[in-house]
């Protein structure tokens, strides 16, 4: 038996959702007819990848060090835009479904491992620190899981949601990949990134747990 196909009704705010360029990839992405769960695995795919080539830094020379973290950060980008266009695909092609929230979530999930345990054991890093971002990064979404399932809305707040998170490594990367080594800072760049992800991801888990309970008092955030 078919599962009946279903309209999500509390999608991230995604402002590149409403551009003409998103909707013409999408439009094409459903013309040849892409899988919006098979979208979600590449994107957790280019993750894993990107994760392995931060970690393959700490053992390359310095011109392929820079290789990697341009390809790392190319990767990450990659991974938001499957998360972009697996949802506009689904609704396109009238196929979300149930199952496709799964598709949606569990990839997310490993993907953010990936990238910030490769983070932790790339040139610079603390695999300490990486294991602990990944940790958090994944207990934001499962507070957000959570409140949803006890009845509360889908919460996506920051400071430290997906896209700032994203945001961090990519600059990270671009910025390791490109900078002269005199402009690099004293204590790394990557554990300052770790740092900033683990601080801002406690700070989100907190908000979230807030509004969800507030609303789950109130009726209101």
């Amino acid at each position: 038996m078919s599962e009946t196909p279903y309209e999500p009704t509390e999608r991230r705010p995604i402002a590149s959702r409403d551009t003409r360029w998103a909707a013409r990839v999408a439009a094409w992405l459903i013309k040849i007819g892409a899988s919006p769960n098979g979208i979600s695995v590449f994107g957790m795919v280019a993750a894993s990848a990107a994760g392995v080539a931060f970690a393959a830094t700490s053992h390359a020379n310095e011109g392929v060090a820079r290789a990697l973290w341009f390809v790392g950060a190319l990767l990450c980008q990659v991974r938001l835009l499957c998360n972009l266009f697996d949802g506009m695909v689904a609704v396109g092609r009238q196929i979300a479904s149930r199952t496709g929230e799964l598709y949606n979530e569990v990839p997310d999930r490993v993907s953010d491992a990936a990238i910030f345990i490769g983070l932790g054991y790339a040139a610079g890093g603390d695999p300490a620190l990486g294991y602990l971002a990944a940790l958090l990064a994944v207990f934001v979404a499962y507070v957000r899981a959570m409140a949803r399932s006890l009845g509360a809305p889908n919460d996506f707040c920051g400071p430290m949601a997906k896209p700032q998170r994203m945001a961090i490594v990519t600059v990270l990367g671009a910025w390791l990949a490109f900078s002269p080594l005199a402009w690099r800072l004293p204590w790394s760049e990557v554990r300052i990134a770790l740092g900033l992800v683990i601080i801002g991801c406690l700070a989100t888990a907190v908000r979230r747990l807030a509004r969800a309970a507030t609303f789950l008092k109130t009726g209101s955030v």
